[in-house]
């Protein structure tokens, strides 16, 4: 019987229910057990695919094109797993499958409720999905970590926490706790209790009991035991279910928090996970990750270099917009032995325009471009501070762009394009007469939603790469690689020998040589574009090799030439066997969910 872990939050929402999710399900891990985990979001949207980066952070792909919150990230490098799309769930996803059921009949007349048929679907969603195998072995995971999103008390989440409140009898006792994340204020010195008892008394009066509460400290204070003593007196549990999460110096200690505060052990007796039958193989393997995690956490702390990376991005003023590249960036830092200093430029603030409304900005901007040792520009939507990139930002010396360069920068690195400088991207200009950068035509116009260009797709390097191309040796010399995409338009067929001609070397395309994927500058410190979101498959233990050829490069020659020997030795791709297979048995493979069909169908036939 698959046993479950609710993770719930009170008083404030975005107060680190993710972190401590993922922490969970990897100390469980150490101790040789298989992890899954599903997010639940009470929002009405499908999925989060057309949500702003400002309002929700990034939106998450996985291998199957699922637009996911930005948690299952979380999950997936904490976890080392591979997650679907179906491993997070909204209000919406359930309110259509309980709408296409009454549709068909299958409630044989009965009026259709909140209870019992949207919890029970809440329910069986999350029973059929924690039964799916997630990583390596193909077994059946023996836990599922839930996430409840939201706060306990918004409208939102009621339905979602009645079918919890249901869903611990339906599973048993010895199958479901659930720990209950809850803000401890610092105020002036003094931690206050009352916000925790106030959502704790909340949560019992919606008929769930916390088994730990985990009190979130936005301060460097542990939590005190006076603290921790009152709150065990009126909220009901023992002292040793109350545990305490303060700031630290990075989110890869959250794990050893936890730890040594004994959440393991009280899971292990709270959901006697003794009757698990763990193999040695499996108790070894959860000891190794236990082992590689420390010493990862240990060098962190040790570090004294440093490496200097500007990112330059759309989204700048909510930086979980770019939660998986910053991520990406300091799992590459760990691996080249230097700490991160990364300094965020909004892309606006490098347009001509600002430079006359707001000059201070303007110059401070361009002076953390240009003293910065790599230069990142992530991918974004509309045409909003594209000006800079486009003219200006290839003046630094070492870059990475999430796409194509020729999306953004016409002229960099002293490139004589040859032909007219009207040259852009139909995203930009749709009447351009010189379509660089053209919209897929397979993808849908009328429908935003699920219907660009996504999840796992190969990438086929050209032969004879493998002598000088720094991406390849970084993917471990292989012919052909997997990335995430999440993409509308693409590089012109027609503009190919042209570019070619002016310097840019496609090194990567589709399996039929028609979409540029991979551009390299062979006699460039570093400079690389992708079409893909690398980003997605990055590891803590496993970095995303463009990311960590970029730091490697920022860092020095002799990094960048040792880690690209490390990866032709050592590099193994983070998904499964499974899902590294051609690009038309994905699309065959592909799950479409209801309401999708006619989206599709609108694409294929644009």
């Amino acid at each position: 019987m698959t046993k479950y872990i609710i993770v719930s939050g009170g008083v404030v929402s975005g107060i680190g229910k993710g972190v401590i999710a993922s922490s969970t399900g990897l100390l469980l891990k150490t101790t040789g057990l298989k992890v899954t985990a599903i997010k639940i979001d009470p929002y009405m949207n499908i999925d989060a695919g057309t949500m702003r980066p400002q309002e929700h952070g990034e939106v998450y792909v996985l291998n199957d094109g699922g637009e996911v919150d930005l948690d299952l990230g979380n999950y997936e490098r904490y976890l080392d797993v591979t997650l679907s799309r179906d491993n997070n769930i909204t209000t919406g996803k359930i309110y259509r499958e309980v709408i296409e059921k009454e549709r068909r009949g299958d409630y044989l007349g009965k009026t259709v409720q909140i209870v019992p048929h949207v919890t029970n679907a809440i329910q069986d969603w999350i029973e059929r999905v924690s039964k799916i195998p997630a990583d390596n072995t193909g077994e059946e995971p023996d836990v599922c970590i839930v996430e409840l999103g939201g706060t306990v008390g918004d409208i939102e989440s009621a339905p979602f926490v009645e079918a919890m409140r249901q869903f611990q009898f339906r599973v048993g006792y010895e199958n479901f706790a659930l720990i209950h994340v809850s803000l401890v204020p610092d105020m002036h010195g003094e931690q206050k209790t009352k916000p925790t008892q106030t959502t704790v008394h909340a949560l019992r009066g919606l008929g769930l009991l916390p088994d730990l509460i985990a009190c979130r400290l936005i301060v460097q204070k542990p939590l005190e035991p006076a603290t921790k003593e009152k709150i065990s007196m009126f909220c009901h549990v023992s002292a040793e279910q109350v545990i305490g999460v303060h700031d630290v110096s990075s989110v890869y200690h959250v794990p050893l928090l936890l730890q040594s505060q004994g959440i393991v052990q009280y899971l292990h007796k709270r959901l006697n996970l003794g009757s698990i039958e763990l193999t040695k193989e499996m108790k070894e393997r959860g000891l190794d990750l236990e082992k590689r995690w420390r010493d990862l956490t240990g060098r962190q702390e040790r570090l004294y270099d440093d490496v200097s990376i500007v990112l330059v991005g759309k989204y700048t003023d909510l930086q979980d917009s770019y939660m998986s590249v910053s991520k990406a960036l300091e799992h590459s830092a760990f691996r080249c032995q230097r700490k991160l200093t990364l300094k965020w430029v909004n892309s606006s603030d490098l347009e001509p325009e600002t430079q006359v409304t707001n000059p201070a900005k303007y110059h401070d901007a361009w002076r953390a471009v240009v003293s910065a040792g790599g230069i990142l520009v992530p991918g974004g939507f509309g045409t909003r501070g594209t000006e800079a990139r486009r003219h200006r930002v290839g003046e630094a010396r070492l870059r990475l762009y999430r796409q194509v360069p020729v999306r953004i920068s016409r002229k960099s690195h002293n490139t004589d394009w040859r032909w007219t400088t009207e040259a852009t991207s139909t995203e930009f200009d749709g009447d351009t007469k010189q379509p660089l950068i053209i919209f897929m035509p397979e993808i849908s116009k009328t429908h935003m939603g699920g219907t660009m260009r996504l999840g796992l797709r190969p990438t086929v390097f050209e032969a004879g790469s493998e002598k000088w191309s720094k991406v390849r040796q970084l993917y471990g010399g292989a012919e052909k690689i997997w990335e995430r995409h999440r993409h509308r338009y693409e590089v012109n067929p027609e503009y190919l020998e042209k570019l070619s001609e002016s310097g840019l070397s496609f090194v990567g395309k589709d399996e039929k040589g028609e979409r540029m994927q991979v551009l390299e500058l062979p006699d460039h410190p570093y400079f690389v574009g992708l079409q893909a979101h690398p980003e997605f498959c990055t590891r803590p233990l496993n970095p995303s090799p463009p990311f960590l050829g970029f730091v490697a490069a920022a860092s020095s020659h002799t990094v960048v030439r040792d880690q690209m020997n490390l990866q032709l030795k050592s590099f193994r791709p983070p998904h499964p066997v499974h899902a590294m297979v051609s690009e038309a048995e994905l699309r065959h493979a592909e799950p479409t969910v209801p309401g999708e069909e006619a989206a599709i169908a609108a694409g294929e036939q644009s």
